[in-house]
C-alpha cells in the first residue's frame, strides 16, 4: 500500500475543515494549488476516513463531497484510470459506467424537449422506457454495497460504506423524484431533477474511477478480488454481462488456496447430523429447509456481526456472501444506523420482544421483522430477520378449507 505523507495528509484535512466553515472553493482551491502539487486518490479517501475517525459525520462529508471532488479534480484527472482485464471487478464496474454515460446522455436531448413541452406521446413513452432502462444502475451501487465496500472493511477502512452509501441513496431519491414529477407532468420541476440526477451520476462516476477504484486496488490482494467477484452474481449487473476471463484465469491459478475453503467446510460437515433438541437433521436438509422457506431470514449475533443469510431464489433484498462477517451496522446506511443500534440495544436490555415495519416497494407489501435470541440462561444470543413479501396474504379473507390447485 502507498504510504501516506502525515504531512500533506494534514494539509489535505486543514483544505475540508476550512470548506466546512464555509470558505469559498476558489479560495481553498488556490491554497490547494500552493500547498500540493499532486495528491493521491489513496491520500484523498485516507483523509476522509481520518475525519470520520476525528467525529465528523459521515453525512457532513457527504454533503460536501461533490465540493471535494472539485477541488482535487485537476490533480485527480491527471492520474490514470484503474485498467484490468476483462472480467476484473473494477474492470466491470468500469464498463457500466460506460453504459451509465451513454444512457444518460440520450436521455438529456429528450429532457430538454419534454420540459419546453415539444415533445409527442411517443418521445414521452421512450424516455420513459429508456429511464426505466436507466434505473438498473442500482445493481452497480447494490454490488458495491454488498460485495465491495465489506472487503474494504475487513482491511479496517470503512470510509466508502459511510460516505458513498449515503451519495448512492442520494442518487436513488433523484431517480425516484424525477420519475414522480414527469408521471405528475410537472415538467419543470422534473427537467430541474433530472439535471441534478445527471450530474450526481457523472460526479458519482468520477469518485469511483479516480478515487474509489485506485484505493481498493491499493487495499486489496487478488484473493479478496477473486472473493468479491464469487459472490457478484448474487446481487446481478447493470446492463452488462461480464467476462468470465479473468474469473477463469483466478481460479486456475489460486487452486489449493483458501478461497474455496468454506465451502469445503461446508461438505465434510454435510455428512454428519446436527442434533437438535426435537430430533436429527443433516446440514444438506437444514440448508435446503431455510433455502426453501416462504420468506428471507438472516442471523445477527451478540457482537452485532452477520453469520448467516438464507440464500433465496428470489429474495427481497440483495445479499451476497461478502456480507459474513461484516457489522450489522454497516449493512445499512449511515442515516438509518442510530434505529439498528436502538433495536438491538433494547433487545439486549430485554425491553421488547420484536420488532417490526412494512413498506410498499414495487408494488409489494414487505413486511420486515426483528427478534431477539436468548439462550436457557437468559443471556442475549442475537437477532433474527425475517423479511417477507404478505402482498397475497393482506388480501385473504373469509376461509379455505379445501385444497384448490389450479
Amino acid at each position: 500500500m502507498e504510504k501516506i505523507n502525515i504531512e500533506k495528509q494534514e494539509k489535505l484535512k486543514k483544505i475540508i475543515h476550512d470548506l466546512h466553515k464555509g470558505i469559498s472553493v476558489e479560495k481553498v482551491k488556490n491554497q490547494f494549488k500552493k500547498l500540493i502539487k499532486n495528491v493521491s486518490a489513496e491520500e484523498i479517501s485516507e483523509m476522509e476516513m481520518s475525519l470520520i475517525n476525528e467525529g465528523f459525520k459521515p453525512e457532513e462529508i457527504q454533503k460536501l463531497c461533490n465540493v471535494h471532488v472539485s477541488v482535487f479534480e485537476k490533480s485527480l484527472s491527471k492520474q490514470k484510470k484503474p485498467s484490468k482485464i476483462e472480467g476484473h471487478p473494477v474492470h466491470t464496474y468500469m464498463l457500466e459506467n460506460k453504459e451509465a454515460k451513454k444512457i444518460i446522455k440520450k436521455l438529456k436531448s429528450s429532457a430538454k424537449s419534454i420540459q419546453k413541452g415539444k415533445t409527442n406521446s411517443k418521445e414521452l413513452d421512450d424516455f420513459k422506457t429508456n429511464f426505466e432502462n436507466f434505473k438498473k444502475i442500482n445493481f452497480h451501487y447494490q454490488r458495491k454495497e454488498n460485495q465491495l465496500f465489506p472487503f474494504l472493511e475487513k482491511k479496517g477502512f470503512s470510509g466508502p460504506s459511510k460516505v458513498m452509501w449515503g451519495k448512492h441513496d442520494e442518487i436513488r431519491t433523484l431517480i425516484k423524484n424525477t420519475e414522480n414529477f414527469l408521471n405528475k407532468k410537472q415538467y419543470k420541476e422534473f427537467y430541474s431533477s433530472f439535471k441534478e440526477l445527471a450530474f450526481s451520476i457523472n460526479k458519482m462516476i468520477f469518485m469511483e474511477e479516480r478515487i474509489l477504484f485506485p484505493t481498493s486496488l491499493s487495499k486489496l490482494n487478488e484473493t479478496d478480488w477473486a472473493r468479491i467477484k464469487l459472490g457478484e452474481s448474487d446481487i446481478g449487473y447493470s446492463w452488462i454481462k461480464p467476462s468470465d476471463l479473468w474469473d477463469a484465469n483466478m481460479i486456475k491459478k489460486l487452486q489449493g488456496s483458501n478461497i474455496h475453503e468454506d465451502k469445503k467446510e461446508e461438505n465434510t460437515h454435510e455428512k454428519n447430523s446436527l442434533s437438535l433438541e426435537e430430533g436429527k437433521i443433516s446440514l444438506e436438509i437444514l440448508n435446503l429447509i431455510l433455502k426453501n422457506l416462504p420468506f428471507d431470514i438472516s442471523y445477527v449475533d451478540e457482537n452485532d456481526t452477520v453469520r448467516y443469510y438464507s440464500a433465496n431464489a428470489e429474495r427481497i433484498f440483495p445479499r451476497s456472501p461478502g456480507v459474513i462477517g461484516r457489522q450489522v451496522q454497516n449493512c445499512h446506511p449511515h442515516k438509518s444506523v442510530h434505529i439498528v443500534n436502538k433495536i438491538i440495544d433494547s433487545f439486549k436490555k430485554k425491553e421488547k420482544k420484536a420488532a417490526e415495519f412494512w413498506i410498499n416497494m414495487q408494488g409489494k407489501l414487505i413486511h420486515i421483522r426483528y427478534f431477539p435470541i436468548y439462550d436457557n440462561m437468559g443471556i442475549y444470543k442475537g437477532i433474527i430477520e425475517l423479511t417477507q413479501d404478505v402482498t397475497n396474504i393482506k388480501k385473504l379473507e373469509g376461509e379455505k378449507r379445501l385444497l384448490e390447485w389450479e
